[in-house]
């Protein structure tokens, strides 16, 4: 074949190609928009995150692990890990139930309680650890009712549960709702007069269409969970080894100038809440295609 045919066989392929780019970007000024993201996503995430790798990389490999596996650091890990966890179990249910009620129902101070939910991001931590220490505090207007049971919920881990729960209580109803309202009561309906009961459509109708959103909203409250700091604070009581949660000690590690440290121990909370993330993430990916494909 010729020069002059190949360019004639090759100069279609790249006008479709040039064609189906102009089509998909139909509103014009892509290529500043898209440099301004980039630029702003650099500056803003990659850049500091970069820092603190190389921050981190200054130690070595034996600096860095000596620094997480310390026996106090490691206790801060686990209980950080455990109680976020513990809070996501929670909310995902819990969550569930009032953007079921929120959409589902009609009543009177629907417009009120679906406020309420999105008080948790109003109101900065620091208030709402202040308030849940006062309430539950052994003293408190809630707490000493569970005194009289030998039950202290302030200051034990048992109360930096319940702060996240109230701090990312919002993520799980504000990434179902959305989809149990796009979700028709005639799937429901159906499944009913086919003889299923309550249990069964939800397990096998409304479960499996809500499992995205679930998962999105308990990845995002998972890692907001987990670097929790302002509202866990006052209500943990900061015990070594006991309430102490990991930005904590990241905070005591800046406090003595070790930023080699500090940055090891946010580095390694990074990859586990970026791990988490990402997983959930590839779930989600799939139950969304295969949800589709129905």
């Amino acid at each position: 074949m010729s020069a002059t045919a190949s360019s004639a066989h090759k100069a279609p392929a790249k006008k479709g190609w040039l064609t189906r780019m102009r089509q998909r970007n139909v509103l014009p000024g892509f290529g500043l928009s898209m440099g301004i993201t980039v630029f702003s996503l650099s500056l803003l995430v990659v850049l500091p995150f970069a820092m603190m790798a190389y921050t981190t990389t200054q130690m070595g490999w034996t600096g860095f692990w000596q620094a997480i596996s310390q026996p106090q650091v490691t206790s801060a890990i686990k209980l950080s890990l455990w109680m976020a966890f513990a809070a996501m179990l929670t909310n995902l249910v819990f969550g569930t139930l009032v953007a079921w009620v929120l959409v589902r129902y009609e009543f009177w101070g629907k417009s009120l309680i679906n406020a309420l939910v999105d008080l948790p991001f109003a109101l900065p931590t620091a208030v709402t650890g202040i308030s849940l220490a006062t309430l539950y505090a052994p003293n408190g207007l809630i707490g000493q009712w569970f005194a009289k049971f030998d039950i202290q919920v302030a200051f034990t881990p048992l109360g930096i549960w319940l702060a996240l729960v109230v701090v990312s209580f919002p993520f799980i109803v504000r990434a179902v709702q959305p989809v149990l309202a796009e979700l028709s009561v005639e799937f429901e309906e159906a499944a009913a007069v086919l003889g299923a009961n309550r249990l069964t459509t939800f397990r096998k109708v409304i479960l499996p269409e809500l499992m995205p959103a679930l998962l999105m909203g308990a990845g995002m409250m998972f890692a907001r969970a987990t670097g929790e700091y302002g509202s866990v604070i006052f209500i943990a009581g900061n015990i070594p080894m006991e309430t102490e949660i990991l930005p904590l000690i990241i905070i005591s590690k800046l406090e003595q100038f070790d930023v080699g440290g500090a940055s090891a121990v946010a580095l390694f909370m990074l990859l586990i809440s970026f791990t988490i993330l990402l997983t959930i993430n590839i779930v989600q990916w799939k139950l969304s295609r295969r949800v589709g494909a129905r």
